[in-house]
């Protein structure tokens, strides 16, 4: 039987091949809307997700043997982000915290730390952050502004919550042994932003992706930062802030 999910400030049908993926998904249900877009997969697409899911896991250091269950999970996500430009929004690999109403965005490839440093603002805001996502917010661009939003895909921890938080700024996360960050121009962030940016196969897809990725780049401040992962790299990130009102 299909169930509904709504992330993004959208609505998906999903009709399950295996009731792994609704379990997945709890937290993110909500009632049918007969103007959900479709996200079921079939169980093709499924096996057919098998190869990129394997490459991926293995650049990662990670366990290549998947279930099919844990497939469809991979590929409902997949099929999500392949539509959700046409609709405003676009999947981004960071990991995505709430302080105070506004999100803060820690980007990087894999292995450099955005988890450990979003780790560290939960430590020091205590019960006024919140995770939005810990692996792959949706970002979410709306009235010209831009919002991070919780998924059920969150990442190997599971951390994350249903909100749509607006973005205050992005940091670009580097390994240092001192810590110190950087106000950065659009330009310099975006080669940086593009790399983290999920780019849908379909070239019509994509052109509506870089267009809402400029939008972020253009309303939320940027930073590079360096950061040894120790409790003051949260301090160094967050007093960066002009303007924390």
């Amino acid at each position: 039987m299909a169930f509904y999910i709504r992330t993004a400030g959208l609505t998906f049908r999903i009709e399950p091949n295996f009731s792994t993926i609704e379990r997945y998904c709890a937290g993110y249900t909500c009632p049918a809307d007969e103007a959900a877009i479709n996200a079921s997969v079939t169980l093709d697409e499924i096996e057919a997700e098998r190869a990129s899911a394997v490459k991926a896991a293995l650049s990662e250091g990670r366990s290549a043997e998947f279930t099919q269950a844990q497939l469809e999970i991979l590929t409902v996500h997949k099929k999500i982000s392949e539509v959700i430009p046409k609709y405003g929004a676009f999947l981004f690999h960071g990991s995505a915290v709430e302080v105070d109403g506004e999100a803060y965005v820690f980007t990087a490839k894999s292995g450099t730390g955005k988890s450990t440093h979003a780790a560290l603002w939960r430590k020091k805001f205590g019960e006024r952050a919140v995770m939005i996502n810990d692996d792959k917010p949706f970002i979410l661009i709306r009235d010209g502004r831009a919002f991070a939003c919780g998924s059920p895909w969150n990442g190997k921890h599971r951390l994350g919550s249903d909100l749509t938080v607006p973005v205050k700024a992005v940091y670009l996360l580097n390994r240092g042994n001192i810590n110190k960050v950087y106000n950065i121009k659009k330009s310099e962030a975006f080669p940086s932003l593009y790399e983290q940016t999920y780019r849908p196969d379909d070239p019509g897809m994509l052109a509506k992706t870089l267009i809402l990725l400029d939008k972020l780049a253009s309303t939320a401040k940027l930073y590079r930062l360096y950061c040894n992962m120790q409790p003051e790299a949260a301090d160094t990130a967050y007093e960066a802030l002009e303007d924390r009102s």
